[in-house]
């Protein structure tokens, strides 16, 4: 690695460890992938300057699922030892830091299996991490890692050297550290995204309708929701800044009330690196009755199968297009950066924390949560309120309200 690789993962590192807001004497937990060491290594670094009094890397092995995937009996693909989760627990219940690496590397691994058998493994994901989240007992942060057959994928045209390159290019744009001051641009964007979050919970809409080529969707509210930008507390009020990049506002909509029917607007990578492309989903009362897609649709339907939530809604994220990174145009093949190109929805778990207390029994529970990008400058967005008036929230990816 020259000076100039170890500069851009010093960077990133740094800025990973200010999103997760690392604090003296917390064990910091790296999650990441076999190829993604120096990234690792220098997250560690990273936070051991902060004052961290133990990192531990946890390193998932895609090559591993593949053995299991095509070796294992199919009935325990769904097993899960149950220590992964308690240690995840006992990591929450310490409060300590987390820095999750989104990256891609092994691309295509998993395409010749059985789409319906690959499903059934969620590795890496763990069903506790969704109660994590919702009790608000860690501070985090998810920042993608580069990865040269990442670039092949998203850059095909390109020799891997040039795709590796242009990758790098493109997230140190994406995720501000082109700027002087990386925390700074950070500050100045998460107070716009916060504004908007603040308007959207003030207008307090029944319902958000989606229109635009093969949408046609309703989402229902409950009736204390607030939209919040990627801009969180602990639940004792530490700071942090789940997700870098982010462009998105969200909330949780009501679980029974999503009707009509939607058409992604990107490819949606799965986190073993399945790719499922022309996802086109239709809601019935809140369930979604038809999944389907031109591609890998058996690997997505097998994640659904873990319970009933897994499908319904968790989630809605509305996008401006004032980010970096629906402007490039790129297709990542990543969920944490192609999310943030475009508003989306997530089928699985809600937020309880996004509601008041007479309503977190209604949000939907799953052990899963997959975002799906559902927008586009075709796409506009209207609000309705209690009293039925139609107000525009999104055109051309201009905020209205």
């Amino acid at each position: 690695m020259d000076g100039a690789e170890a500069g851009r993962l010093e960077r990133l590192a740094a800025l990973a460890v200010h999103g997760a807001n690392v604090q003296p004497r917390q064990i910091l937990m790296i999650t990441a992938e076999i190829g993604n060491e120096e990234t690792a290594r220098a997250v560690a670094a990273a936070g051991y300057r902060r004052g961290a009094k133990f990192v531990e890397v946890d390193y998932f092995d895609p090559y591993v699922k593949r053995a299991r995937i095509e070796h294992a009996d199919p009935g325990t693909l769904d097993f899960v030892p149950p220590w992964y989760g308690e240690r995840m627990l006992e990591h929450a219940a310490e409060q300590g830091a987390r820095v999750t690496f989104a990256t891609l590397t092994a691309p295509n691994l998993l395409d010749d299996l059985d789409k319906k058998l690959v499903g059934k493994d969620m590795l890496p994901r763990v069903k506790e991490l969704t109660q994590i989240v919702g009790d608000r007992s860690t501070n985090w942060c998810i920042v993608p890692a580069p990865h040269p057959r990442w670039a092949v994928t998203v850059y095909p045209d390109l020799p891997e050297e040039e795709a590796y390159e242009r990758l790098w290019s493109e997230l140190e744009h994406v995720l501000r550290l082109d700027e002087p001051d990386p925390i700074a641009a950070w500050d100045e964007r998460m107070s716009a995204l916060n504004d908007a979050a603040r308007r959207l919970t003030e207008r307090a809409f029944d319902a958000f309708e989606l229109r635009g080529p093969g949408t046609e969707l309703s989402v229902g509210m409950l009736p204390t929701h607030r939209f919040w930008a990627a801009d969180f507390t602990r639940a004792d009020g530490l700071r942090h800044l789940p997700n870098l990049p982010t462009e998105e506002v969200f909330t949780t909509p009501d679980p029974q009330r999503t009707s009509g029917h939607v058409t992604s607007t990107k490819p949606l990578a799965l986190r073993d690196g399945t790719i499922v492309r022309g996802l086109r989903v239709r809601f019935e009362d809140g369930v979604a009755v038809e999944i389907d897609a031109d591609e890998n649709i058996d690997a997505l339907r097998g994640l659904l199968e873990i319970d009933e939530g897994a499908r319904r809604l968790g989630e809605l994220a509305l996008v401006d297009r004032h980010g970096r990174i629906g402007p490039l145009g790129t297709v990542f093949y990543n969920t944490l950066l192609d999310e943030n190109a475009a508003s989306h929805i997530a089928l699985g778990a809600g937020f309880p924390f996004l509601v008041d207390a007479d309503h977190v029994g209604r949000v939907n529970e799953s052990a899963q949560h997959i975002d799906f990008m559902v927008g586009s400058p075709e796409v506009e967005v209207d609000g309705i309120t209690a009293a039925g008036e139609r107000m525009p929230v999104l055109r051309a990816g201009e905020w209205q309200i």
